[in-house]
């Protein structure tokens, strides 16, 4: 182990250093590249200061040369001079107009002593600057260079560390290399040894087999089975108990179960009537609108018996679980799991209507009828609710700590069982007394009420009614306190039930049998499968009929689709001919009124031919007159007889209001148009009818697969957990059997080992015996023989 640890340190140490190395290799490549720069500059600066150099150079060499010149010129200047004096007197008479040289050497000189001036400050600000930039490029390159030596120390100390590091690396690598083929070797001579090992153990796990199979052989033939040492083997054994206090116990349940039904109904009643005073008081919806919080409280209240009946419906159904012929404990009753549930559930309702019934009061208090002092008999009972919740609270947890106990994982000893009925015994109390404040409470403040001019009848009525549901809840609480309180004695006690060897099994962690909440099952399940035996088997349909069937089924499965297509085919029919029917009984009644039209028409003109025929012939003038009534008669007529244009929600129409046949014309049209429209409808009307109740019966056919699916799959669901919580029963059953029987087969084992070796240490001695007779019958024979001689 210390090895393989400081092998373990070097390879991290290793790994470190190895990953020091790239940011190392990075760091040198920097400074090498900044050196190569600085390199490279000091190159520039070295051929700027050459090139000075030569500039100073070549400005000195022209410096000689002129002076050379101006020390040349001078000379001649002097020259001049002292020719000029011994030849004063003979250029006395030459013209004075003509030039002179010496001037003209004077301006030269004059002209190069400036440039001179000028280039020997050129060379002075030049050698300034060069002198400057020197300075500069030489502390550069001192700076640079005391960085490069400075980087290059740290990068030789890096690099001789790294060289002492990588050499110690290597030869750890050595020696690591050496120990793999060390250690590879005594793999290969484990292996071997391990192959070696497993043919012996495969020769012991037959031989064990053996003997495994004999012990079995001889636990079944001459040992029976024991499972009562083990305390979770033995709580699934069938206990013995008494029946006198199984009787008794249900007999209390009963007795709960009828106080749970009072205070289930109690409560209902004081929620329903509470609903009933809260749609009157204090807005009673038509002269004042009801609060959001109001409406919310009554629709709450109106829920009260989705909550308060699974109570009462759990606690009748646990009640009709308990048997005379089986045990029932806090252990083995599993039904109160689900009342428990409910329970919890009601409470959480209250919970939920706690904060609206004190918004009511509230509000109550707000109306500007309250007086102070029905202002404070509000407070009183705004604070009595808040504590009856909390006690209803605090019954739960009780209740949910009793329905515990039949889970798996509840570890509550059976010596804490009477402290928990004595806490919900006083939670009983508690809540007793929460009632009555409740009801003392309520009973003032509706007394101050009714003394208010604004309090009506229907209200008074209501608050009695909800005084009176007060009453009973006051009752029935009382009665199940006392009831609780009287049998606590036996609530508190053990059952008196005994399982097999429990004396064996007994300790003081366990404190006494415990039974499994899986025995009731078992034994109704022992119970109904002794009963299959003796009854006798019916008669089973045989598989040809079986198989005739389910054609005959899949045959009348299809007959029903093609009669349902058919069924279809023949509605659309029937809709087609109901419309042709409206149609022609339409035409039938235009015709009738045609008819009708024409018999009049008729019936007129045999009138007025009889008419005619009766009147004489009269003279001209009243001829002419009749003429000219008739030809007014027209003329108004056609004024009268222009187009009108109708408009409805139809359609447009023109109508011609003219005389009698014109009228006739303009109905018939008019009917017709509207007959047309009509039918139209009534078409369009009837297919709609029949999308409608096609879509209806489909819809409600939906709605019951729908329905069938919750069902199943609520059913699904609970068989699921049923078949879980089975399994999971059976896995744990499982495991302890196979722990039991593992344990039973080691001190079998160990038995037979013993026995074996008491046989084999009895054969020795027999042997031994059977030697030592041998050697006595010897000298024996040996004395025989000499005393006959």
């Amino acid at each position: 182990m210390a090895d393989a640890q400081k092998y373990q340190k070097l390879a991290t140490e290793y790994a470190k250093l190895k990953a020091q190395i790239p940011v190392l290799k990075k760091a040198y490549l920097e400074e090498q590249a900044v050196s190569n720069d600085l390199k490279e500059k000091l190159k520039e600066c070295e051929q700027s200061v050459r090139k000075y150099q030569q500039e100073v150079d070549s400005l000195s060499f022209r410096n000689q040369q002129l002076s050379t010149r101006v020390l040349f010129l001078q000379e001649e200047l002097d020259q001049a001079e002292a020719s000029k004096k011994k030849s004063k007197h003979k250029h006395d008479a030459s013209p004075t107009n003509l030039p002179s040289p010496t001037s003209v050497y004077s301006e030269e000189l004059m002209n190069k002593i400036q440039e001179n001036e000028m280039l020997h400050k050129q060379v002075d600000e030049s050698n300034t600057r060069y002198q400057s930039r020197l300075e500069e490029l030489e502390k550069l390159v001192k700076d640079y260079e005391g960085k490069f030596s400075q980087h290059q120390e740290v990068l030789d100390s890096t690099i001789q560390k790294d060289k002492v590091q990588i050499d110690r690396l290597q030869e750890e690598k050595a020696m690591l290399e050496i120990k793999c083929q060390s250690m590879e070797k005594e793999i290969t001579g484990c292996r071997s040894r391990t192959e070696i090992a497993e043919n012996q153990l495969k020769t012991v796990q037959c031989h064990l087999q053996r003997q495994l199979e004999q012990a079995n052989k001889i636990i079944t033939d001459k040992l029976p089975f024991i499972d009562t040492k083990n305390r979770d083997l033995n709580g699934l054994n069938l206990p013995t108990h008494d029946r006198r206090h199984q009787l008794q116990a249900r007999e209390l349940v009963s007795q709960a179960t009828n106080h749970m039904t009072e205070l289930v109904q109690a409560l209902s009643n004081f929620y329903t009537y509470s609903e009933q005073r809260s749609k009157i008081y204090p807005a009673d919806g038509t002269h004042e609108a009801y609060s959001p919080v109001n409406v919310q409280y009554c629709k709450y209240l109106h829920e009260n018996m989705t909550y308060l009946r699974p109570v009462e419906q759990s606690l009748k159904h646990f009640l009709s679980t308990l048997n005379e012929d089986s045990l029932t404990t806090l252990e083995t009753a599993t039904e109160l799991q689900p009342f428990a549930a409910n329970f919890k559930k009601m409470v959480a309702y209250m919970n939920k209507l706690l904060p609206y019934q004190l918004s009511s009061l509230e509000e109550e208090c707000a109306v500007s009828s309250c007086t102070a002092s029905l202002e404070a008999k509000n407070m009183d009972l705004h604070a009595s609710l808040k504590h009856l919740t909390a006690v209803f609270n605090k019954l739960d947890t009780y209740v949910g700590l009793l329905a515990a106990q039949s889970s798996k994982t509840c570890s509550h000893p059976q010596k804490n069982h009477p402290h928990v009925f004595s806490h919900l015994c006083q939670a009983l109390r508690d809540l007793n007394t929460a009632v009555r404040e409740v009801s003392k409470h309520y009973n003032s403040k509706v007394s101050l009420e009714h003394q208010l001019p604004t309090a009506t009848q229907k209200l008074k009525t209501t608050d009695e009614c909800v005084v009176s549901s007060l009453i009973s809840l006051v009752t029935c609480t009382g009665k199940f306190s006392a009831f609780l309180s009287g049998n606590l004695e036996f609530f508190g006690q053990s059952a008196g039930y005994r399982t097999r060897g429990s004396s064996i099994g007994m300790d003081s962690v366990t404190e006494g049998p415990r039974s499994n909440p899986a025995i009731v099952c078992y034994r109704q399940r022992a119970a109904a499968y002794l009963n299959s035996l003796t009854s006798t088997i019916p008669d089973s349909v045989p598989h040809q009929v079986a198989v005739q069937n389910r054609q005959t089924l899949l045959s009348s499965a299809e007959s029903k689709q093609g009669l349902s297509i058919q069924l279809a085919n023949f509605q659309d029919r029937v809709g087609k001919l109901e419309q042709e029917k409206e149609h022609w009984m339409l035409e039938l009644q235009l015709l009738q009124i045609k008819y009708d039209n024409e018999i009049q028409k008729v019936k007129k003109l045999e009138k007025e031919v009889s008419l005619k025929q009766s009147v004489p012939a009269d003279s001209i003038e009243d001829n002419m007159s009749e003429a000219v009534k008739e030809s007014k008669n027209r003329t108004a007529s056609s004024n009268s007889g222009k187009l009108l244009i109708t408009s409805s929600i139809l359609g447009q129409l023109d109508q011609v209001t003219g005389g009698a046949s014109d009228s006739e014309t303009r109905e018939v049209l008019i009917k017709n148009h509207f007959s047309k429209r009509i039918n139209e409808m009534m078409l369009q009307h009837q297919q709609l009818d029949s999308k409608c109740v096609a879509f209806h019966s489909e819809v409600r056919a939906l709605h019951r697969q729908l329905q069938i699916a919750n069902k199943v799959k609520t059913q699904a669901e609970e068989e699921l957990k049923s078949t879980s919580q089975n399994l999971a029963q059976l896995k744990d059953e499982l495991q302890t059997t196979t722990k039991s029987y593992e344990g039973q087969l080691s001190m079998m084992s160990e038995h037979l080992a013993g026995m074996n070796e008491k046989l084999t240490q009895q054969k020795d001695e027999i042997d031994d015996l059977r030697s030592q007779l041998s050697v006595a019958k010897v000298p024996s024979a040996k004395s025989g023989k000499k005393s006959r001689k």
